[in-house]
């Protein structure tokens, strides 16, 4: 039985429908990725599945006990609350279970026999066992550092910036372990390292989530079913984000094959209606009823057919690094710069020069200087030391604030300051609801003020602006926040025809390997890397110069012991000699015995005689001394072959 099942649902707001005779479950140790453009119904999926949003027919069934939660968009706390305080508050449930498992031990020792106890242990087992529950203080603790919120532990929560308590609403989360998370864009507000963290954390300890997401490489190292919400309907997709792609691509022939078998049986049945008398047709009712679905769907398959085809089209467009090195003039020389704020230095003696058409996205992590780095290139502030030379060039800005735009005004005061009703965009004169509608936007919205638009809809018109100015250089700053995925591939596409230059800061590692052709990494106190690496090459590259990194230091520890057994050691003593020969015995015996204790644990007539708490805390003692033997004759092993080979 599913953990939650929708079935049939339609629910519709005011004139707009939603969700029209969908259905939709979730199994248990499912990571669902919910996709669709924004506006889709996505979001009221998760708060139908969260129980918030009332269905207006059909049926939402929930298994008994299942506790489902959802990370806030915009998360409160209570005033005067920590940072640590804030998440160990949620973790009340958990902390009273290791309570009461530590109480059920001592009256297990009182009455052994008892099946209400065992019963009641087996229970706070599971769930601590769930929960990952058993060392709560370290968990929490790497949360906390891997989220960059370890530095602010004993602040006030309420003092953090909208990300930093998004961070600590999503840490919660992540140790609380509700039966079901609903997570709305949890990537964002993450630099890249948090993100691969959060990643290993859902699938080390089996999360159960729905989520959705931008970021195609996170839904295809995440999701093993990805949901698409279009135009009411529901449909699903085994896999990620890749498989997701090719299922569409699949339905997509499919839809051609049909159509073409569609139109060979309209021109029969029309040939048939033309010919037929009025007799015929009265008899034939059905049949003309048919030929009329016929021609709608003939009608209809096409637009839809070419809609999936454009959507893979702007997918697949654009390998990374395939950009032409086409070079012509000189955008910035940057000679040895260095940059400060406050105490914190940003770049230390960074030299680079960008040429027009190069394509640079400036990655690192949160806090590194990205943001900075562009107010520099554009002039808005000044460095102490070195030098930016800036060419004569025009440049067209995209920041997260959107300060281009009016709320006051409407789309076609936005894009036809002037008057009239064109636009200049990819070298034509477009009237500006055929140019928006490439943005995804209906034509009713071209009277809407700025100021009643979504985050998401503000970014699209601020990237649709951004393409109609004549510019030689794009900056942009976290372009792909807040927009859906299809939003995502429009801008690719857009960016990709542009053929002047771009540096943007982002940290979409899809994004980057498909539009960048060289990396600025800011790796902190001053580090600035240039890299001509994919991104996810650069970060593979990187986790493994990590493990290297671990395996040297181990190596210099062994070298320095080696070097104290050469000068110092001939043979091992004969106390060293008695141990190596009598520990693999000794190691044999203890397992022997850790298996026999296990065997009790698991044996109601052994544990209830011997006593289930000291059974287990005698296998806990031997897999201690276990550990120390085997680690034991492992140096001492070592240790004998450096000798030999001396």
């Amino acid at each position: 039985m599913a953990m939650v099942d929708l079935i049939e649902i339609y629910k519709q707001f005011d004139v707009k429908k939603i969700v029209e005779n969908g259905s939709f479950h979730i199994d248990k140790d499912e990571r669902v990725a919910i996709i669709g453009k924004n506006g889709a119904g996505k979001s009221t999926i998760m708060k139908i599945v969260l129980g918030e949003v009332d269905v207006d027919s059909g049926k939402r069934i929930v298994a008994n006990g299942i506790k489902i939660e959802m990370l806030d968009q915009h998360p409160k706390f209570p005033a005067n609350t920590t940072v640590k305080d804030a998440i160990e508050n949620q973790l009340v449930e958990i902390k009273e279970k290791k309570r009461e498992y530590e109480v059920v031990l001592k009256e297990l020792e009182i009455e052994p026999n008892s099946k209400t106890l065992h019963d009641k242990l087996s229970q706070i087992v599971t769930f601590l066992d769930f929960h990952n529950a058993w060392d709560l203080d370290s968990k929490l603790d790497m949360v906390l550092k891997e989220f960059k919120l370890k530095e602010f532990e004993d602040k006030d929560v309420n003092l953090l910036s909208g990300g930093e308590q998004r961070r600590v609403a999503l840490a919660t989360l992540l140790l609380k372990k509700p039966d079901i998370l609903l997570l709305d864009e949890p990537t964002n507000h993450l630099d890249v390292y948090m993100v691969e963290f959060l990643e290993e954390l859902i699938l080390k300890e089996s999360f159960t989530i729905v989520f959705i997401s931008h970021d195609r490489y996170f839904i295809d190292n995440i999701a093993t079913r990805c949901v698409e919400v279009d135009d009411g309907k529901v449909v699903s997709f085994n896999g990620g984000y890749k498989k997701y792609l090719e299922q569409k691509e699949f339905m997509l022939q499919n839809l051609e094959k049909e159509h073409e078998n569609m139109l060979r049986i309209l021109k029969q049945e029309e040939h048939w209606y033309q010919r037929g008398v009025t007799a015929r047709r009265k008899r034939n009712e059905g049949r003309k009823a048919r030929l009329l679905q016929l021609r709608d769907d003939a009608k209809r398959n096409p637009s839809l057919i070419r809609k999936i085809k454009l959507e893979l089209q702007r997918e697949k467009s654009g390998q990374p690094f395939e950009n032409s090195q086409n070079r012509k003039k000189m955008l910035f020389e940057i000679e040895n710069l260095c940059i400060n704020i406050g105490d914190k230095k940003l770049i230390e003696n960074f030299s680079t020069r960008i040429l027009q058409k190069d394509k640079i996205a400036i990655v690192g992590k949160n806090g590194s200087g990205k943001s900075t780095f562009l107010k520099f290139l554009l002039g808005k502030m000044e460095c102490a030391k070195g030098k930016i030379k800036k060419g004569d060039f025009n440049i067209g800005y995209f920041d997260q604030h959107r300060e281009m735009l009016d709320d006051s005004k409407n789309l076609i005061e936005t894009f036809c300051p002037n008057g009239g009703d064109r636009v200049d965009a990819w070298g034509k004169n477009m009237h500006v609801f055929g140019y928006l509608k490439n943005f995804l936007f209906p034509k009713e919205y071209l009277d809407k003020k700025v100021g009643t638009l979504s985050g998401g809809e503000k970014n699209r018109v601020a990237l649709a602006l951004l393409f109609t100015k004549p510019v030689d250089c794009l900056i942009l700053d976290e372009p792909t926040n807040d927009l859906d995925i299809p939003t995502i591939n429009i801008l690719e596409e857009n960016l990709q025809k542009f053929e002047g230059s771009i540096l943007f800061v982002s940290h979409d590692r899809y994004f980057v390997d498909k539009i960048a052709d060289r990396l600025y990494i800011f790796k902190g106190d001053g580090v600035v890397e240039e890299s001509w690496q994919s991104y996810s090459e650069y970060l593979e590259i990187e986790k493994e110069l990590h493990v290297l990194d671990d395996f040297e230091n181990e190596s210099q520890k062994d070298e320095k012991v080696t070097k104290v057994v050469e000068k110092k050691v001939t043979k091992l003593s004969y106390k060293e000699q008695r141990e190596l020969d009598t520990l693999p015995n000794t190691i044999e015996q203890m397992e022997q015995k850790i298996a026999e204790l296990n065997n009790c644990l698991s044996n109601p007539e052994c544990y209830n005689i011997r006593g289930i708490s000291k059974v287990a805390n005698e296998l806990e003692e031997v897999k201690k001394e276990y550990e120390i033997a085997v680690e034991r004759y492992l140096e001492l092993e070592e240790k004998l072959e450096m000798i030999l080979k001396a």
